[in-house]
């Protein structure tokens, strides 16, 4: 063993397969001594320049996909987050010894993503093979029988690629019937009192990350303020601002909640829990027991064990919130002064966690008119490769600094600091409530 650290740059230029790292806008910007050689290119043909500049389209067959399939594989990986494996691919390489001579090749490429310390793809990876000689075997019986099998492998796996293609339509069609349905399942909100309102909902980045985040704002008391305002999801960008009535709302609750999986199944969970926890508010005691009954209610409901859920009931008259929390991410309470509280003194695990049914824990904590209260689900604060904690601090900043600002702005800004560029790789529902 040495105590010398380890140089990362030399172990990328001698690793014996072909690897190149590009830039979200597919310009390489290094590559290994393999790659230069097995493709023909030398370091200044090809670091800082494009893809399509570096690999042009081969003169004496202008009708090749090579590259145009490549650069779709790399943008998958840039918008989904996740390694794409691609079939065999022919792309000609000119000859180093006879200019404007090119000669057949034959890749199998494989392109992964490199996160940034915001949780967003940075910079892509491509590890090529050169299989031209398994595709292109020539010889006596035996290669030529060899040949038979590898040609037979070769269109075997352009049919795999061109499967995985109608996949992903078929999954980019769930996501939108998911929030569709979604949306449906949740109305936009309507006036709660005086109180002014603001709720959010971003959907995952890809075709396979629609969750079951939620949310629900109701009245608590029977006095005619119109009841259940629940939330919209569904990619909606706008918020609700609760005009006047001709009487107060002295008690509101508020809710979010986020279920376990994703797609059809997540979407219509979430439609389930929220509609029994906005019933359960109406009649229970206090945020805990809505809790408890919801708990009950998940354990019939299949796909909904481990979501998570945090119930709020703001009393304006005591100028007191109370609280419950089924495993979710604490609530943010923002006092006029711009100090921050997170409402985190009564949290318990998750619904459905418990073996026996038992009662949850309930907290309380005091507010002055002109603070805000902030609910939100874990993609709002949650990176990859990341303490939660960081995510807390990053949140309880963004909002001290934004914390004079009316719910529709704050909600705005709070996306705009909190999530990454290129979209989060979870949803993200946000209600914020101006006390």
């Amino acid at each position: 063993m040495t105590d010398r650290p380890i140089d990362y740059a030399g172990v990328f230029r001698a690793l014996p397969g072909m690897v190149a790292v590009l830039t979200p806008d597919l310009v390489f910007v290094d590559a290994n001594e393999e790659f230069l050689r097995m493709s023909g290119r030398d370091r200044e043909r090809t670091i800082g320049r494009s893809l399509y500049d570096t690999f042009p389209v081969s003169p004496n067959d202008p009708q090749q996909n090579g590259v145009r399939t490549l650069a779709a594989s790399l943008r998958r990986v840039l918008e989904t987050g996740e390694r794409d494996t691609m079939a065999p691919q022919r792309y000609d390489v000119e000859s180093a010894e006879r200019s404007g001579e090119w000669e057949e090749h034959y890749w199998s490429p494989v392109n992964a993503p490199v996160f940034g310390p915001d949780g967003t793809v940075e910079l892509l990876v491509l590890r090529a093979e050169e299989i031209t000689e398994l595709i292109r075997a020539r010889g006596g019986p035996v290669r030529g029988r060899t040949r038979v099998l590898e040609a037979e492998l070769y269109a075997r796996a352009r049919e795999l690629q061109q499967v995985n293609e109608q996949l992903r339509a078929a999954h980019a069609r769930e996501r939108e019937v998911a929030l569709a349905l979604q949306e449906a399942m949740l109305p936009a909100p309507g006036p709660i009192g005086p109180h002014r309102s603001a709720v959010r909902y971003r959907p995952a980045i890809g075709a396979l990350n629609v969750c079951g985040d939620w949310y629900d704002l109701v009245t608590l008391d029977g006095d005619g303020y119109g009841g259940a305002t629940g939330g919209a999801t569904g990619g909606a960008t706008g918020g609700a601002t609760g005009g006047a009535t001709s009487a107060a709302a002295d008690r509101i609750g508020v809710a979010v909640g986020d279920v376990v999986g994703h797609g059809l199944a997540a979407a219509g969970v979430m439609g389930q829990l929220r509609s029994a926890l906005s019933a359960a508010s109406r009649v229970a005691d206090g945020p805990a027991q809505a809790l408890d009954v919801l708990d009950l209610y998940a354990r019939s409901v299949e796909g909904a064990e481990n979501s998570t859920a945090v119930e709020t009931w703001i009393d304006f008259g005591r100028g007191v919130i109370t609280y419950s929390s089924a495993g979710h991410p604490p609530p943010v309470l923002v006092h006029t002064d711009g100090t921050v509280e997170f409402l985190d003194r009564a949290t318990d695990p998750p619904l459905g966690a418990y073996l026996t049914h038992g009662t949850r824990p309930q907290a309380e904590a005091a507010f002055t008119p002109g603070g805000t209260l902030v609910l939100y689900t874990d993609g709002l604060i949650e990176r990859r490769h990341e303490d939660i904690d960081a995510g807390l601090d990053r949140l309880a900043e963004a909002v001290r600094r934004n914390h004079t600002s009316p719910p529709e702005t704050l909600a705005d800004a709070l996306l705009l600091d909190m999530l990454p560029v290129g979209g989060a790789t979870d949803d993200t529902a946000l209600i914020v409530l101006g006390l």
